[in-house]
């Protein structure tokens, strides 16, 4: 079976696919059938070539079929793929919890696994109030979101979201929580830069604390980009300002580095770029979150995986000789050892390369190609942090269903892109160099400039454009 048509017939015969109008996927955007893939590019059924430009959903650091990746699955796949982590344990999950706690200075000693970033999410707010409870405190079961905020769709995940498109249908089953001003710095008044937004943002969380302190388990927080947002940036102040908070009024604070992890701001963890300068160790331990959830890129876009990384006092309120003391949480695949592995490879990247370093070089490359958009009436808030770049095109000119067009016509130049709104981002996988940035810049200009020159046209019906 050779042809695009026939694959996506049988696929919208026999799939939901996620995040999808299916309505919509048949009668005017079916799915791509990708047969394979090779560092940035995926190929269709037909030998059609698309790079990647959003690392499939934020996954893929280092391209599709790594070949360092790949040789460590194979190897771990004839020796152990699986075991249970309850009662059991092995070398891949022991030696991912050591490497990923070094990496916070031991700050955060312990890791839980789970399968996705909702249920790290999940895992996260279940420890949180269950360490409360254990405590002696039970009355501390309240939560603290931001707005325009995303966290994952499984209920608990969905309560601290604040994305309307994702939340609305299910709100009558969600807890309630609290929500805040998001510190996006495109909030700014003349006058105003990124750190008077967060410090605006901050002193909204502090009243909240000061009236509800006592009854609130946790405050929860994308660092330094809010991904469903549209790539919401913020200033690291905010973060420095946020833990200071939390210790002062006895709140945990969890750090959702789903997506924002594993180097896509420019530091392994995001929370790194908001450590004090010229601290102490001790003072430095003390500046991490109590919680990161960590997922999509940790396994390089090979396995589904995700953990929760915490302090030691979090686990110390749950060692009792009464199992109910205990965090009786699973998944079958809890701690899977092919996925685990595939972190360990992930990891041995990034020590055995400079892996942020060569980053730092391409993103101001891409950077520099891009610079045109900066100039662009028709754009607004173009922005950077690490290797995730966005802007917004103006309400003006953006046209109806301005993401949907968008995504049409980058397929046609061999993008796969799919814009938040009027948010066109890119999170590319950390394999470019600088022809690929000028190639890049130049196919997302040409595509910007298609669609909003020709905001009538109906992109599902224009051929392939080189």
């Amino acid at each position: 079976m050779t042809t695009n048509a026939e694959w996506q017939r049988r696929s919208l015969a026999s799939l939901w696919h996620p995040c999808t109008q299916m309505q919509r996927a048949a009668t005017a955007v079916p799915p791509l059938p990708m047969v394979r893939g090779q560092g940035p590019w995926l190929f269709d059924a037909e030998g059609q070539r698309y790079f990647d430009a959003l690392s499939s959903w934020w996954v893929n650091l280092f391209g599709h079929a790594d070949a360092r990746i790949a040789a460590a699955l194979k190897e771990q796949l004839d020796t152990l793929p699986h075991v249970m982590l309850a009662g059991c344990t092995h070398a891949p999950a022991v030696e991912l919890a050591e490497r990923l706690s070094a990496r916070t200075g031991g700050a955060l000693g312990h890791a839980f696994f789970a399968s996705d970033g909702a249920s790290a999410v999940e895992i996260a707010l279940k420890m949180s109030f269950h360490h409360w409870r254990n405590r002696g405190r039970a009355g501390k079961g309240e939560f603290v979101c931001l707005r325009q905020g995303y966290h994952g769709e499984t209920l608990g995940a969905l309560a601290v979201t604040d994305v309307k498109v994702f939340r609305d249908a299910y709100d009558p089953l969600l807890m309630r929580a609290h929500q805040v001003m998001s510190p996006d710095a495109r909030q700014a008044q003349p006058g105003e830069s990124a750190a008077d937004v967060a410090a605006r943002a901050v002193g909204e969380v502090e009243m909240l604390l000061r009236e509800r302190g006592e009854r609130i388990a946790a405050v929860i927080v994308e660092p330094l980009v809010q991904g469903a947002a549209g790539m919401a940036m913020h200033d690291p102040s905010y973060l420095r300002a946020l833990r200071a908070l939390c210790t002062r009024f006895d709140v945990h604070l969890i750090a959702d580095e789903i997506a924002v992890g594993c180097g896509r701001t420019g530091t392994f963890f995001a929370w790194e770029q908001a450590l004090p300068e010229g601290a102490s160790d001790a003072e430095r331990r003390a500046a991490w979150p109590d919680f990161i959830t960590l997922s999509k890129g940790i396994s390089g876009g090979f396995l589904p995986l995700s953990l929760v990384l915490s302090t030691d006092a979090v686990y110390q309120a749950f060692l009792d000789e009464d199992v109910a003391r205990g965090f009786l949480h699973s998944h079958s695949y809890t701690g899977n050892a092919l996925a685990c592995r595939a972190a360990l490879a992930v990891l041995d990247r990034f020590d055995q390369e400079d892996v942020l370093g060569r980053n730092a070089v391409q993103a101001e490359a891409l950077t520099r190609a891009l610079q045109p958009l900066l100039n662009d009436p028709r754009v607004e808030h173009a922005r950077q942090r690490g290797m995730i770049w966005a802007f917004d095109v103006r309400a003006e000119h953006a046209g109806g269903n301005f993401a949907e067009r968008f995504h049409l016509a980058g397929r046609r130049r061999e993008l796969l892109i799919r814009p938040i709104g009027r948010t066109v981002y890119l999170m590319p996988p950390y394999v470019l160099d600088e022809a690929l940035s000028a190639w890049l810049a130049q196919r997302v200009q040409a595509t910007l400039t298609d669609v909003l020159e020709h905001p009538d046209a109906d992109p599902t019906h224009q051929p392939p454009t080189a």
